[in-house]
């Protein structure tokens, strides 16, 4: 599997990817959009604090309206319809000083 890619805004390291499965393809969605996305969401310690998964419930969201964290904006909107990645995103990137611990790194699947 190949390195991680900085896909933050800035080059900082905030939202790394890295593609697990490529998608079909070369279209990526358009800002505005919406998306569905299947996601298992970790610490960089492995526990799991979320999963769409489980739910069997895939999460709809607007890309590039800002109404999510901001490493989903900019994960997905790097994405191919059908690709599976894994973003490691920083603090700044996801919910910050409201995360739970606050401040952690996370990692979304």
């Amino acid at each position: 599997m190949p390195d991680p890619v900085d896909i933050s805004i800035n080059k900082d390291g905030g939202v790394l990817k890295e593609i697990l499965q490529e998608g079909v393809g070369d279209e990526l969605p358009p800002q505005g959009c919406k998306v569905r996305v299947h996601y298992t969401g970790t610490l960089t310690d492995g526990t799991k604090f979320d999963s769409s998964r489980e739910r069997n419930d895939p999460f709809k969201f607007d890309l590039g309206k800002g109404n999510v964290i901001r490493a989903w904006d900019i994960g997905v909107a790097t994405m191919k319809k059908g690709e599976r990645a894994v973003l490691t995103c920083a603090p700044e990137y996801a919910y910050g000083k409201a995360g739970s611990p606050p401040r952690s790194h996370q990692i979304l699947l």
